[in-house]
């Protein structure tokens, strides 16, 4: 690593205390004009160095650029520096790279982090909005010992994982609407998207990537037009945000990991169904060109969504997507009222 680098590392592993120019140089083996010059360029890069001509040095609290740097020293405050790490400023799509370390044998555990995404996409093909400096672009390679007919709880689980994250890191409690959508306060703060591979005679899923993306903030500019009625942030009101993304991030991984281990937990899919915002609301079910009116009334353990549709039957959802939005036709009534 360069001296920058270097001290980042250093100053990150002590954010909020002071350490002295002197002490840098000598816990880095390089001299205080490297020092000096490494502070001024993370400076030209954005982050908070506070000052003092008595005791040193400071990255503020909350100071927010993400690197990698920041990201190791998040993970390692959790016992977890052991994860192989990634970090790319800009990529593409976090889980099409995923994938491709998954078939080159990466790790149960790995992560790829990304400051923003080019390419960053949500389930059906559809694009995440991915801008620099205010979100969370993360996903993570798991080889759990299951087989494909837990798939789908996996996505479940992880949007639990996400919640108890924001909810520990940030003290804010979300939503999950059906399948893979958090929500703060009505609007949309994080999307997931789960890919896995399966060997064809096992039966046993070999990899999984969970792609995670969050609005931590709002973007400068606002979000664009299309999305800015559905779309929130977790510090929509709040700034500087009180969690720094390297800490959301970290805190997040470490419950992704818990609870992909422990599929079995009850408690897993108890917490999806109480976290639900889809229990007992009429819906529109749509899979491919079909749109029905529907009365969601629960989640079965394997992580479908259960509906009545308005002519009384009921089915079991493994696919497609639903909509929140009013759609105003008569058949609710009775749709809700059968027994």
């Amino acid at each position: 690593m360069s001296s920058k680098q270097t001290v980042l590392a250093l100053l990150e592993r002590n954010k909020g205390d002071h350490i002295s120019g002197e002490a840098i140089a000598r816990q880095l083996e390089i001299t205080r004009a490297a020092v000096w010059k490494s502070i001024a360029e993370l400076r030209a890069d954005g982050h908070v160095i506070e000052a003092s001509t008595r005791i040193g040095y400071r990255l503020a609290q909350g100071s927010d650029i993400l690197t990698k740097e920041g990201l190791s020293s998040a993970l390692a405050s959790l016992s977890l520096e052991h994860l192989p790490l990634y970090y790319h400023p800009m990529i593409g799509s976090t889980n099409r790279e995923a994938k491709r370390l998954a078939l080159e044998g990466a790790a149960h555990g790995t992560v790829v982090v990304a400051g923003t995404q080019s390419e960053g996409r949500g389930r059906n093909g559809r694009s995440f909005h991915s801008p620099r400096g205010s979100g969370i672009y993360l996903s993570m390679i798991l080889r759990p010992d299951v087989s494909t007919s837990v798939a789908l709880r996996i996505t479940s689980a992880a949007a639990v994982a996400v919640a108890r994250g924001i909810a520990e890191s940030c003290h804010l409690e979300v939503g999950i609407k059906w399948v893979n959508d958090l929500l703060l306060e009505g609007k949309k703060v994080c999307g997931i998207l789960t890919e896995g591979v399966s060997g064809f005679e096992s039966g046993r899923i070999e990899s999984i990537v969970v792609g995670i993306g969050i609005n931590h903030s709002v973007p400068e500019g606002g979000f664009p037009a299309d999305i800015a009625q559905i779309a929130g942030a977790l510090f929509a009101r709040e700034f500087p945000p009180c969690a720094t993304r390297a800490h959301v991030a970290g805190t997040i991984i470490a419950h992704l990991l818990k609870v992909t281990d422990r599929l079995d937990d009850p408690s897993v899919m108890a917490e999806y169904r109480h976290r639900s915002v889809v229990i007992g609301q009429h819906v529109l079910v749509i899979q491919g060109s079909s749109q029905e009116q529907a009365l969601a009334t629960g989640i079965a353990d394997d992580g479908a969504l259960i509906v009545r549709m308005a002519n009384g039957e009921e089915r079991h959802l493994r696919s497609g997507e639903i909509s929140l939005r009013p759609v105003g036709n008569s058949a609710w009534g009775m749709a809700g009222k059968k027994g």
